[in-house]
């Protein structure tokens, strides 16, 4: 990452991050680890988009999701029982989430473009409660 990247993770970081990491958390009901590779979240062309677009793509949809999950005592347990890490990471720039999106050994990979289909926040939410629900 160059300087302009590394200071708008900075700044993201300071800024949105910790309200988002803390809504994750609450979601969670536990400290759940965030794993974010912030350096593969970059295109430079899009980076004017990127304080709208992280929290549709990474954070809403994952908030909403756990919320659903430990919506009762059950799905607390389960989830604090199965997932140890949320890594959040762009490799492939998936854009479904279907593809992007995974559960295994306790880790939730969400594997996503931090630019394309930004506005389909439901669409991922429902993909990440399923995968959940179907894992736990």
């Amino acid at each position: 990452m160059g300087l302009k990247e590394n200071r708008f993770t900075k700044t993201f970081q300071e800024e949105q991050f910790p309200e988002l990491k803390a809504q994750v958390i609450e979601a969670a009901t536990f400290n759940v680890p965030l794993n974010i590779e912030w350096e593969t979240l970059f295109e430079d062309r899009f980076m004017h988009l990127y304080n709208d677009s992280y929290p549709k793509i990474y954070f809403l949809p994952l908030i909403a999701a756990l919320k659903s999950i430990t919506a009762d005592d059950m799905g607390k347990e389960a989830l604090a029982e199965s997932l140890k890490e949320i890594h959040i990471t762009n490799t492939k720039d998936h854009h479904n989430p279907k593809n992007g999106f995974t559960f295994a050994d306790g880790v939730l990979t969400i594997d996503h473009s931090p630019i394309l289909n930004a506005d389909n926040v439901e669409e991922r939410t429902t993909v990440l409660s399923e995968l959940l629900e179907n894992n736990l």
